[in-house]
């Protein structure tokens, strides 16, 4: 096997110094940007409506301005992304 020299180092040093110092940095690295995702949960509107203490008219004027995005399943079912509720009120902090 013919042996190069990298920065002093020879294969089998480098190789060992990569798998000993990068590799863990890496996975490291990878582990704090790709965390499981949640799944989504989704609300009714009497379920929201609760939520933000609100009532139906109110709650239907607001997803009808497009201040509330809603999402249909055929029918009267109407749903909301928690996730975005939250966002909502958090993006309208009065202080």
């Amino acid at each position: 096997m013919k042996t190069i020299q990298f920065l002093g180092t020879t294969d089998s040093e480098f190789l060992q110094r990569f798998k000993d110092e990068i590799i863990p940095e890496l996975r490291e690295q990878l582990s704090k940007e790709f965390q499981p995702k949640e799944p989504t949960e989704y609300l009714t509107r009497d379920e929201v409506c609760d939520l933000l203490k609100i009532d139906k008219s109110t709650l239907w004027r607001y997803t009808k301005g497009k201040k509330i995005p809603c999402y249909g399943m055929g029918g009267n079912r109407v749903y909301f992304k928690r996730s975005e509720i939250d966002l909502i009120i958090n993006q309208n902090k009065l202080n």
